[in-house]
This record gives C-alpha cells, sequence and structure tokens, in this order.
C-alpha cells in the first residue's frame, strides 16, 4: 500500500524563457533540487495571496544554493550601438543582478519563509544549509543579444568576458561583460548561447557548481582576463586538470613568470568539440543517464506524494537517500550506470544477484545493488513481495557495513531480476553506519547467516575515469602589456583596458 504525503506543485515558469530556463534546470539539476517561481511572505499574517517573488528559479542541494535571475530583452538597433548597449545592459543585466543579491539576502535572512506559492501556503520543501553555512552561486541570464553578437562579430553570440570591468559604471563596451561589484557575491553572466552551451556540458550539480566556484576564482584573481565567449572558458577547464585532478583553469604559466593578463583565443571550444577525446566522452556518457532516470524515478514519486513506502520524515526523508545519488559527476554516474545496466542484463528472473560497490573517491558511499525474483506464487501479492523485499535490502545494507568495516554512507538500491514484464518498481534507502556499535554486527552476523548474504562476497572496483585520456591545453601566454588593447581602442593595453 502506498504511503500519502502532500503533493508538491512547482511552477513551470511563466514567460517562454522562464519556462525554457526550468526546463534546462530540472534536466541538470533534476526535479527535487530545481524549483522556478519562489516566493517570500513579507511577514504578513493573512489568507490572502501576498507573496513577492524572490526569483526565477532556486536550486537546492545541500550547502549550494543557486539563484537565477531570468531576464528577456530585445537589444534594439537604433543605429547607436554604444547606446543601445547601456540601454539593454541596465534592463536585462543590471536589473537582473540586483534582484538576485536581494534573493541571496532574503534567504540568508529568512530561511524558513520561502514558498512554492504566491498564497505562501506551500513551503520550501528542501532543507536550506544553516545560516553562514551555504554557498551562493548567482547566475543571471540576459537573452536578446545573441543574434546581434553573432551579426557584429560571427561566432557562437556568447557575451564577450573582459575582467579589467568592475562595477556598473564601467560596463559601457558593447557586449563585453566583467565582474559587476567585486565586494559582492559573483555573478555569472550568461546569455541565449551560453546557457545551452554551459548547461549542456555541465549537466549535474556537482559539475555546474565545480565549474562556477572554479569560474569566480580565475576571473576575481589577479589575471586580467579576456576572452571571446563563454565557450572558450568552458573549452580551457574541461581540458585542464589541476595537481587534485580537478577541471581546473590550468595555464602554462612558468614558475617565476609573471603575466597580468590572458587572452584566450577563439576557436578553442570548437576544436575540443571536434576532439577524438571528447567525441567518445559524448559516446560513453549515453548509458549515465539512465542513473538520471532512476533518481528522477524516485523524485516523482516523492514529488506526488505517493511513494510506496516512506520513513517519516516523508520527502525529506527521501531527500537524504536521493542526495547521495544525485551529487554523483556525470563521469561517475557514467560507471554507476555500465554496473547496473550489467547486472540487469545477466540476471535470469529466477535469480537473487546482490553487488556492492565501493567509494570511487573518499567522501562517496558504498552502494548495495539488490536485484530480487518475483516468486511465481499466486498466493504472493505484490504488497508482500515490496515488504519482503525491502526488509531484505536493509539486511544488505547491514551485512555491508559487516564486510566493508570502513563503510560510512551506505545507499541501497533494489529492483525485481530480470526484465520483469508488468513493469519495474525500485526501493531506495540509505543506511548511515557511523553509529555501527556490537549490538548491531551481531545482528548483522545472525541476518548474514539466516539470509545468506554476502557469505562469499566479490566485491567489484569500478575503474573510471572522465577521459579515456587529458590531453594538456596547448595555449601561448606572455606578458600583453606592450601589446595593442583587444577592446579596439588603439592604444597599448597597459594605456587602456589593462591601466592601473
Amino acid at each position: 500500500m502506498a504511503d500519502v504525503t502532500p503533493q508538491i506543485e512547482k511552477s513551470g515558469g511563466i514567460t517562454p524563457a522562464e519556462r525554457y530556463l526550468a526546463q534546462l534546470c530540472e534536466k541538470t539539476f533534476l526535479s527535487l533540487w530545481s524549483y522556478p517561481g519562489v516566493y517570500r511572505d513579507q511577514g504578513k499574517r493573512s489568507d490572502e495571496a501576498d507573496g513577492k517573488e524572490i526569483c526565477d528559479l532556486l536550486v537546492v542541494f545541500g550547502e549550494h544554493i543557486i539563484i537565477f535571475s531570468d531576464k528577456h530583452c530585445q537589444l534594439k538597433n537604433s543605429g547607436n550601438t554604444a547606446l543601445d548597449w547601456q540601454r539593454w545592459f541596465r534592463k536585462a543585466i543590471q536589473r537582473s543582478a540586483e534582484q538576485a543579491w536581494g534573493a541571496e539576502r532574503w534567504i540568508r535572512q529568512n530561511p524558513t519563509r520561502i514558498f512554492l506559492d504566491r498564497a505562501c501556503k506551500q513551503p520550501f520543501p528542501v532543507d536550506l544549509p544553516l545560516s553562514g553555512k551555504g554557498t551562493f552561486h548567482l547566475v543571471v541570464v540576459a537573452h536578446g543579444v545573441s543574434q546581434r553578437i553573432r551579426a557584429e562579430y560571427s561566432g557562437s553570440g556568447s557575451l564577450l568576458i573582459d575582467t579589467s570591468l568592475k562595477g556598473f559604471p564601467m560596463h559601457t563596451k558593447p557586449f563585453c561583460v566583467g565582474d559587476l561589484d567585486p565586494q559582492k557575491t559573483m555573478v555569472h553572466i550568461l546569455d541565449d548561447s551560453s546557457l545551452s552551451i554551459l548547461m549542456t556540458a555541465r549537466d549535474t550539480i556537482s559539475d555546474f557548481t565545480n565549474y562556477l566556484a572554479k569560474r569566480e576564482k580565475l576571473l576575481r584573481g589577479p589575471m586580467c582576463v579576456h576572452a571571446p565567449g563563454e565557450e572558450e572558458l568552458l573549452a580551457i577547464y574541461l581540458k585542464s586538470m589541476n595537481q587534485q585532478e580537478e577541471h581546473d583553469f590550468v595555464l602554462p604559466i612558468n614558475a617565476g613568470q609573471t603575466v597580468s593578463a590572458c587572452f584566450i583565443e577563439e576557436g578553442i571550444w570548437e576544436d575540443f568539440q571536434r576532439s577524438a577525446v571528447r567525441i567518445a566522452q559524448i559516446q560513453r556518457d549515453k548509458i549515465s543517464y539512465l542513473w538520471d532516470a532512476l533518481i528522477e524515478t524516485f523524485n516523482e514519486h516523492a514529488l506526488k506524494g505517493n511513494q510506496y513506502f516512506v520513513t517519516p520524515g516523508g520527502i525529506k526523508d527521501s531527500e537524504k537517500v536521493l542526495h547521495f545519488m544525485a551529487r554523483q559527476p556525470r563521469w561517475k554516474r557514467s560507471a554507476l550506470s555500465q554496473a547496473l545496466a550489467d547486472i540487469l542484463r545477466t540476471t535470469t528472473p529466477s535469480k537473487r544477484r546482490l553487488r556492492v560497490f565501493p567509494p570511487f573517491e573518499p567522501g562517496d558511499p558504498h552502494y548495495v545493488f539488490l536485484l530480487f525474483p518475483v516468486p511465481d506464487l499466486p498466493s504472493v501479492s505484490d504488497d508482500q513481495y515490496r515488504d519482503v523485499r525491502r526488509h531484505f535490502l536493509e539486511a544488505c545494507c547491514k551485512v555491508a557495513k559487516l564486510k566493508y568495516p570502513d563503510a560510512r554512507d551506505i545507499v541501497g538500491i533494489a529492483t525485481e531480476s530480470g526484465t520483469h514484464k508488468g513493469g519495474r518498481s525500485e526501493d531506495a534507502m540509505y543506511f548511515d553506519a557511523r553509529g555501527w556499535n556490537a549490538q548491531m554486527e551481531e545482528e548483522a552476523k545472525g541476518l548474514q547467516e539466516a539470509l545468506r548474504i554476502l557469505q562469499t562476497p566479490k566485491q567489484l572496483n569500478i575503474h573510471a575515469s572522465e577521459y579515456p585520456e587529458v590531453r594538456p591545453i596547448t595555449m601561448k601566454l606572455k606578458n600583453y602589456r606592450n601589446k595593442p588593447c583587444p577592446c579596439g581602442s588603439g592604444k597599448k593595453y597597459k594605456k587602456c583596458c589593462g591601466k592601473g
């Protein structure tokens, strides 16, 4: 019998641009963590609809809070490009940035007064981090400029990046953006072109937030950065690894060398997209969306309130286990999906199968995959089968801790063995093994013996990496202070954008 919990009603966005953003974000961040059109109650106590919209879309995932401010404003062509740009910048970027900073202030000060509806009756369903613990990422999506940029410069139509521009008054160069206010939380500015490119290439919560964090460090660093578009920055990031084996903006600067400015050439993104390693990565990652689909199956039931079984904490308990699954970056999802697909393919409907997969890296959970056969007995109802399977999965998670003492977080996933013609069902659970004690160990030993769980275990180590190989970026850097400024002024860089 399915447990009944309140259904979560989400907005899908009002304008076409907002609906497009909502679709992109739900694909990247998944439905349980992405919410268009959230509201604040303004402190009133009334039955009337008095909520005020905080932002166009809010993503909350653990300590990460992403605020999207979306504005569609067509850049007019009056014949005066500089004037057209300044008017568009104020409407599409400056106002959106101010909205994003305002949303950040409200969320920091009033994390429990956020709602999904204007009437402020439906509280935000995901817990926000405690005060001072959250990491905010602010994203302005400015529509209506890409076509004009393509007409002026050809290329992708992405806004040009120039970190010498600091503060609103400095943003007078057409189609160039920098740091809107160095004293506030960084606002990442995307447009029609770069929004799609970035959220397609970095389409998990971990991949996306890691990129924004490294991007902020680069653009707010001591070196002035000039790039012909967001996609060129993204290509450098995806092709480079730092000493911690993380994607980063690794530039070929010799020890002791001082570089005041970095001019990124156009075409790096296109070359990267055509490279054999990128093509191989895209092909391999196709299977990773099995993992996304599995998470979304659980998310859909959690949001609709029709889960077959849920612990007393309701959707918040569901979020705990799904959080572990959703925080995996794309390359790990590929490996997990392949492992799950392999055991589904090789297990007959009458055979029980159990596999334990160890962490890829410290901090990752142990995964317990259970395939449980459906008995061919009319006397066994679906309710009885699901109840037995759920308890067996719980026993497997406990025995997994017994066999792998270092395990701290254990995520169990169960489904039918083989290809189940009547449709497939899934169970997921989380076992926090930090409180393991002698009594629990004895219980696990009894379960292992009685149910014959992991008596002769075979641990399968998954060897995976993001690329078949990682090729270093080839890019020449030197001190450009005496070179002509790329803004087109005719002056030397040190006398123009590099002044001061």
